[in-house]
């Protein structure tokens, strides 16, 4: 059993097959893929970007409030616990009705309620709004993630995939700079960094709305237009086929989520604390603590990319588990020196392999989705995983009550929480578990989901379920565009991700 495990981590020869080399692929991309890809791209930065302002500013925010480490987490829990909420109802509306309207919606809530946590003057106003900002941060990544994938070639979306969740490391980079730089400058403080969080988000909004809706939603509303088909029929066919698909595939729910599960406890264990870690239990200044974020996130960039890259090659699942053992290897260096270089190296060198496995995550999700829910079903995954993960930065706060340490600062010994220790653990089990999980999943590599029938056509709870030449050739004659490539191709690699679906 071990071994058709292990052996199966390695993609099946035929699936790299035909495939063709990747600076070909990326010349033949459009204008309007590269910038539907950039508009995913850049709404998953800013979800970060928001998230983070919280993280980068729990001193500031016990200053204000006068509340303990422990009761400014709760606000990261909370926006955690309602991201499922906000990953179901965009999911469902994007696989209904098209991806750019409810990305364009999706992003100006969040604006407004960035905005508007930066005006509150107690802190159960603060909770309340970040308990909101968790619905509207729940559907980008979702959304982001099938906005920028779908309508790349199949042979690109690895690395993109990479990129893509990269945005997340530049995105809490960018939140770093604007809180190391312009937060200690402006007479508003911590709060600036909403407000700015706020504004960057209204500008990724309006880039998604000046663009047109995905190619695979207009070709699946240009044939159900031909059809006949009106909205009432077309919503009917989609709760039809969205039950049938939940029957058939609810093995793969499951293992979607524990899989997410250990993914979100193994990032926001190495990040939702990290700054105040240096600060309490290393005794590192604000201005140093954010230095090291930064240096942190551009080591998530960089394995988020490689690994991306690599995964086009060698599987997706078995870069991951390469990545998550890098964790494993170098957790002794997140925790154990006492300086500055050594502990920004570890940042640098532990972020690699978090953000490196979870580059993969976006393609990995999308190819193993149920073809027709790949916003709906990868993003509430994602989010329900969060749910579950959504007190890992109350689990280190505790941790660090009851685990202590003394370090010496300012002349004067103080007792201080062990963040290292405790951290070191939870991502020690974390990673062990990842391996495990990562093992005994699926992986359909190479799998053309763009050739399946959007969510409101009928079948499309199949995974057989691929759009007809014919259909496809009808429509483009009647929008005057001209395609290149068969829809036929590739149905014989998908159809073979079907069995290893049913099996999980």
């Amino acid at each position: 059993m071990a071994s058709y495990f292990l052996k199966n981590l390695v993609p099946q020869k035929e699936k790299r097959d035909g495939a063709r080399p990747l600076l070909t692929v990326l010349k033949t991309i459009t204008w309007i893929q590269w910038a539907h890809f950039f508009s995913g791209w850049l709404a998953w930065t800013c979800d970060a970007i928001d998230f983070f302002s919280v993280s980068l500013s729990v001193t500031n925010l016990q200053a204000q409030f006068g509340k303990s480490t422990h009761d400014i987490t709760t606000a990261i829990t909370l926006t955690l616990l309602f991201r499922s909420v906000g990953a179901v109802l965009f999911g469902i509306l994007s696989d209904r009705f098209g991806r750019k309207w409810p990305l364009v919606f999706n992003l100006i809530l969040v604006a407004i309620l960035e905005l508007g946590a930066g005006f509150v003057q107690t802190f159960p106003q603060f909770l309340a709004l970040r308990s909101l900002f968790g619905i509207g941060m729940g559907g980008i990544w979702g959304l982001a993630a099938a906005t920028a994938l779908e309508n790349l070639p199949v042979e690109a979306r690895g690395i993109a995939s990479g990129f893509l969740q990269e945005g997340y490391a530049v995105g809490y980079l960018l939140a770093a700079v604007i809180n190391l730089f312009l937060v200690p400058e402006v007479s508003a403080g911590w709060r600036a960094l909403f407000w700015t969080a706020s504004g960057i988000s209204l500008f990724a909004a309006a880039i998604r709305a000046v663009l047109p809706e995905s190619e695979v939603f207009l070709r699946a509303k240009r044939a159900e237009k031909a059809k006949g088909a009106d909205t009432k029929h077309k919503t009917k066919i989609f709760l039809k086929e969205t039950k049938e698909m939940l029957k058939r595939h609810w093995m793969l729910c499951i293992y979607a989520v524990l899989l997410m599960t250990g993914f979100n406890f193994l990032s926001h264990g190495s990040q939702d604390l990290y700054p105040t870690y240096l600060q309490q239990s290393k005794g590192f200044s604000a201005h140093d603590a954010t230095v090291a974020t930064i240096i942190g996130n551009c080591g998530a960039i960089v394995g988020g990319v490689f690994a991306g890259w690599l995964s086009q090659y060698i599987g997706r699942r078995l870069t991951i588990i390469i990545h998550v053992l890098l964790i494993g290897a170098f957790i002794p260096l997140w925790i154990l020196p006492s300086s500055f270089s050594s502990l920004a190296a570890g940042a640098f060198c532990i972020q690699f392999g978090v953000q490196g496995a979870w580059g993969v995550i976006p393609i990995q999700l999308a190819e193993m989705s149920p073809p027709a829910f790949r916003a709906t079903f990868p993003g509430v995954a994602y989010q329900i995983g969060n749910m579950v993960s959504s007190a890992s930065a109350q689990i280190e706060a505790t941790g660090g009550d009851n685990l202590r340490t003394t370090i010496f600062s300012n002349g004067k010994l103080l007792n201080v929480p062990d963040y290292a220790t405790v951290q070191g653990i939870l991502i020690g089990v974390v990673a062990a578990f990842v391996v495990i999980i990562t093992i005994v999943g699926p992986e359909n590599h190479g799998s053309h989901f763009e050739k399946h029938k959007t969510a409101f056509e009928e079948g499309a709870a199949r995974d057989d379920a691929l759009v007809e030449d014919d259909d496809v050739h009808n429509d483009d004659e009647k929008a005057g565009e001209k395609r290149s490539g068969s829809i036929s191709e590739g149905s014989a690699e998908l159809g073979k991700g079907e069995g290893m679906k049913e099996k999980v």
